[in-house]
């Protein structure tokens, strides 16, 4: 099961958890960098904009068409 540990990172790239009682088990792990600050706080601002019911009407312009049933009178 994975597990989301914050950690801190000293300037030699040691790994520190924060708030652990205890030392990281021996093994790999993935590391995330933080996100853009500036992009985490405009989403919000964004997205009221975004879950408008007029922004559907635009984006549904811009959806591409069914293809037309097949005409199979000869």
């Amino acid at each position: 099961m994975l597990q989301t540990i914050e950690v801190e990172i000293d300037a030699q790239g040691q790994v520190h958890p924060v708030g652990l009682n205890k030392p990281l088990p021996p093994g790999r792990a993935l590391l995330t960098p933080p996100a853009n600050e500036e992009s985490l706080l405009s989403e919000s601002a964004l997205a009221e904009d975004w879950l408008k019911p007029e922004e559907d009407k635009v984006w549904a312009t811009l959806q591409p068409a069914s293809p037309p049933p097949p005409d199979y009178a000869l």
